[in-house]
């Protein structure tokens, strides 16, 4: 996959979650191409956010084509997760 298709899934994928899990209290990162608020609860407007969700691009298309579960990306250091309610498990795959 080149770049610019990965940069357009993952930006894809970013919004689905935002669609599937709407709300404000977790950042979800996958630098360089994209961050998104999710998942009802409190209102991150600005400074740190109180729950953060990074990965890399290969790990993020992974997780929402179901190719890498919650659990291994998180225990391989892959997923790094800080804060309340960055359990994505419940929603992921994003391609079903």
């Amino acid at each position: 996959m080149d770049r610019d298709e990965q940069k357009r899934l993952t930006k894809h994928y970013l919004a689905v979650l935002a669609a599937r899990a709407p709300g404000y209290s977790v950042e979800v990162r996958v630098p360089p191409f994209g961050a998104v608020q999710a998942v009802e609860g409190g209102r991150h407007t600005r400074g740190t956010p109180r729950a953060v969700v990074e990965t890399d691009p290969e790990t993020w298309l992974a997780l929402a084509e179901g190719t890498l579960s919650w659990a291994e990306a998180i225990g391989s250091g892959k997923v790094h997760a800080s804060g309340e309610r960055t359990d994505l498990s419940g929603y992921l795959p994003l391609n079903e």
